[in-house]
């Protein structure tokens, strides 16, 4: 069995125990990570004879290494968590909340066997309001949580039966759980809307006059639910240099820490292609795909420090940007990736049945305009999709690092693209919008995307949108010792090290870098770490081996940024 050195230096007793929202903190935190009673039932409903007889570890899903159990659900059962939980003297104020940082896929939240909230999803945050259980000092919480791998919910990579491009599922709570206690009228939420001199801030709750001050000394007074907040000094975010506002805003009683960037994001013409500009220049955004797996804790690293060193061997490696693929991370990915300076482009969660014919196979050969009206047709299945593309994009709002989504990718679940485009344009115009990645282009998107795994890279914009090489490469060179099992799967494969890295400097220089000057704006190659039985990462599942030389690859990069 695999595992990461993060596994060493995990607190076993309360796992990924920092703050779980960086863009909005207080000192109101109480943590429950650590050790859970499990048992298994049949309903969603809390009965008193479930047997809690084995321990799991939270946050680390039931199938992973780092939980303690590791195994997939039995068939047909209903995950049961629970623990019981002892309010620190002093903590309560007027409100108290029991946030779930994510729990898939459908869970029920009991307290002291009153049920309290219930949510359906898997990637997304929920609270239930627990108040007056909070007051009495000493209380149970119940979890309980169904996983059958509905895929009229969104799912991304899991699969029953492991294989190929697809990956273990998981099950149950897989981000932080956690308390907090707040006065009677408190700061609900924040919007930050960067623009090139400062942001504009929206406040929902709290107190009608409100303080915002800045690290600098700078304050802002206002009254009501929106400031535009102008520092005296402008230091735009970029890779480069990824500068952030840290502030405190106090409404009444509630004070909350957090940070915001200054940058702008557009697309505009630029010699004879549209290009995307950031802060007023052209960029070449130049990355890789990052399915964020860990062969201990699958959907989590054993620590934080897992997410820090990926960011960071990414850049060491000439790189400027992840794409988070069918995947939403823990909120400390995305603050780390803002502090760091990489940009990311954030896939949306898909849903709805996989057709490796339709989605797979004749795209490959060359048929890749339909018609997407009819596909994914189930009612269901489009109205959750829609729900959870709006609360991500609500959800990562602030994030100055994610500059760019993806709606659709390979077809995937996918279905009227250019209304979905629509919408989540209405809930957030600043950003990028890829409909489509790779194949069954519609009439709206902000780029023209395409995958090319088989052929050379080369290729002009159809529409005229920014041309983004969404996929590309997926080379595989396997490192013994360092492997999931004996499967292999890759686009092309490298037994010797030397050969795969002169592969990879002659896709870059032969192909790659010429693409910039046919209007290329974006290049994303597959992929960052080894996943299970893909061995195309650029490091082994593990983290333990880079397979190429970080400052050679880095020189062959150089020229791809010279716009």
């Amino acid at each position: 069995m695999l595992t990461t050195k993060y596994s060493h230096d995990m607190d076993i007793n309360c796992p990924h125990s920092y703050y779980p929202r960086p863009q909005f903190k207080r000192e109101s935190f109480l943590c429950l990570n650590g050790s859970w009673e499990l048992g298994y039932t049949d309903t969603l409903e809390l009965t008193e004879d479930i047997s809690y007889d084995r321990r799991i570890t939270v946050p680390f899903p039931h199938e992973s290494l780092l939980s303690g159990i590791g195994s997939a659900v039995p068939e047909g059962k209903i995950l049961a968590y629970r623990r019981e939980v002892e309010i620190p003297e002093g903590f309560i104020r007027a409100r108290t909340f029991l946030h779930f940082g994510a729990v898939d896929q459908i869970c029920r939240v009991y307290v002291n066997g009153a049920l309290k909230g219930e949510n359906e999803g898997g990637y997304l945050p929920f609270s239930v309001d627990i108040t007056e259980e909070a007051r009495l000092g000493k209380f149970s919480v119940a979890v309980l949580v169904k996983d059958e791998l509905d895929t009229d919910y969104t799912y991304g990579k899991q699969t029953k039966k492991r294989g190929g491009m697809w990956y273990t599922t998981i099950s149950g709570i897989w981000q932080t759980v956690w308390i907090e206690s707040l006065p009677e009228k408190y700061i609900e939420g924040i919007k930050i809307e960067p623009h090139s001199e400062g942001v504009r801030l929206t406040v929902r709750g709290g107190e009608r006059d409100k303080l915002l001050c800045l690290e600098s000394g700078e304050k802002f007074s206002f009254s009501g639910d929106t400031a535009d907040i102008r520092p005296g000094t402008l230091r735009p975010w970029s890779p480069e240099d990824p500068y952030l506002y840290s502030f405190t805003l106090e409404s009444g009683e509630d004070i909350i820490e957090s940070y915001f960037a200054i940058r702008t994001l557009d697309i505009r013409p630029h010699g004879e292609y549209n290009r995307i500009f950031l802060n007023g220049k052209p960029i070449i955004m130049n990355g890789l795909l990052d399915q964020g797996y860990y062969p201990d804790g699958l959907f989590l690293p054993a620590t934080e420090e897992g997410y820090l060193d990926d960011i960071k061997l990414a850049k060491s490696l000439g790189y400027n940007m992840l794409r988070k693929h069918i995947k939403i991370e823990p909120m400390i990915f995305y603050h780390l990736c803002d502090r760091e300076g990489i940009l990311v482009l954030q896939d949306m969660v898909n849903n709805g049945r996989y057709s490796f014919l339709r989605d797979t196979a004749l795209p490959t050969v060359g048929m890749q305009r339909i018609g997407d009206s009819l596909l994914n047709r189930g009612k269901k299945a489009r109205e959750i999709f829609i729900d959870q593309m709006k609360r991500t994009a609500e959800h990562l709002f602030n994030t100055p690092s994610v500059v760019y989504y993806t709606v659709f990718n390979e077809g995937w679940g996918q279905f009227r693209a250019d209304d979905a485009y629509r919408i989540i344009k209405e809930v957030d115009p600043t950003r990028i919008i890829d409909s489509t990645s790779g194949w069954f282009r519609q009439r709206l998107s902000d780029v023209d995307s395409r995958h090319v795994y088989f052929k050379k890279l080369k290729a002009k914009s159809r529409s005229g949108a920014p041309l983004v090489i969404s996929e590309f490469g997926g080379y595989s060179h396997r490192v013994e010792g360092h492997l999931f099992g004996s499967k292999n799967y890759g686009y092309r494969t490298y037994t010797d090290r030397d050969e795969f890295c002169k592969a990879l400097t002659e896709l870059y220089e032969n192909e790659v870098i010429p693409m910039k000057d046919l209007g290329a704006s974006v290049f994303v190659y597959t992929q960052l770490s080894d996943v299970e039985d893909e061995t195309n990462g650029l490091v082994t599942y593990d983290r333990e081996v880079v397979k190429v030389d970080p400052e050679a690859l880095r020189r062959v990069m150089e020229p791809l940024y010279k716009v």
